[in-house]
């Protein structure tokens, strides 16, 4: 949690910000400009995001209103549903509920650097089976990156829907454009191609290999040996040679269980990766910066004006 810059909004919609949720000079780009806000009556407190300066508004916006149809409709374990979007002064933006949240950056930031195995293979697991959730519905995320990752105490918080798309069209090339972190696109998407499940794939062992290494672009020998040859593979640069991501899931929590469709998605309501968010997945000083937070963030509203203790 980041204090306000002088020209943040201190209003997005109904909301009243209070708070950054990212720094606004990180090392890691941010696909979207992303406040913590209370609602107007104190009585909820929400994570909203705004299209950031040089992407498409009226894309941002398409997105959103996918993102709310898809997720909503899923309510899968790893996404963070929209509850709420708009428009002010022609800025499209999108609420989700608050929970004490890290971005991806920030936990290894708190952890003081890369992840052990054990946290980065729950957080793939849990990443490969919301992956797999949409590409069973013909879909592709096309915005995974480490910033597009939240870190919650139980797990992780898959957001960012069409960010790719957003930050620019098919045919165009994508490579240092706004908010799109180098190394997390595939060779064919940063060329223009339309997005797929495979770039999704490699973004996935991207953002991998940034919570084992602290980088997106790994030497080989970085990675950690037990998960070496999984996000290698998710990082091929033919998309015909990467792992569909039941397969990653299958490779970071055991075999498919019996039950499992051609795809390799289970049944809904059913999710293989929670079992591995077990007590201690996540490291102490990890969990001792999402209390903080949640601390921070009630000193801050407590302090604005009409706010009430009675929550």
């Amino acid at each position: 949690m980041e204090p306000l810059c002088h020209d943040d909004p201190r209003l997005i919609g109904p909301y009243t910000v209070v708070a950054r949720l990212d720094p606004p000079d990180g090392d890691v780009p941010v696909p979207e400009d992303r406040f913590l806000a209370r609602s107007a009556d104190g009585d909820r407190t929400v994570l909203v995001g705004t299209a950031p300066a040089g992407a498409d508004a009226g894309r941002f916006a398409v997105e959103t209103e996918g993102a709310r149809r898809l997720i909503g409709a899923w309510s899968g374990p790893w996404f963070a549903p929209l509850t709420d979007a708009g428009e002010q002064d022609g800025l499209p933006w999108h609420a989700c509920a608050y929970l004490p949240v890290l971005p991806l950056p920030a936990v290894l930031a708190a952890h003081g650097g890369p992840l052990p195995e054990r946290t980065v293979r729950a957080l793939g697991a849990a990443l490969a089976e919301a992956l797999l959730m949409l590409h069973s519905g013909g879909v592709a995320h096309a915005g995974l990156s480490p910033a597009a990752v939240l870190v919650t105490a139980d797990g992780p918080r898959l957001t960012c829907f069409g960010a790719l798309r957003a930050a620019a069209p098919a045919g165009q090339q994508r490579s240092g454009l706004p908010g799109v972190t180098p190394g997390t696109v595939a060779p064919e998407g940063a060329a223009g191609g339309p997005p797929h499940p495979a770039g999704d794939v490699f973004a996935l062992g991207a953002v991998l290999a940034y919570a084992a290494t602290g980088h997106t672009v790994p030497e080989r020998s970085e990675l950690p040996e037990g998960l070496r040859g999984t996000i290698s593979a998710c990082l091929a640069g033919d998309p015909a040679g990467r792992p569909r991501a039941d397969r990653v899931l299958d490779e970071l929590t055991g075999t498919a269980p019996a039950g499992a469709g051609a795809s390799g998605a289970v049944p809904r309501g059913r999710s293989r990766a929670a079992a591995l968010f077990g007590p201690g997945w996540l490291p102490g000083r990890v969990v001792t910066a999402l209390v903080r937070q949640s601390a921070a963030l009630l000193t801050v509203e407590t302090s604005l004006p009409g706010a009430s203790l009675h929550r």
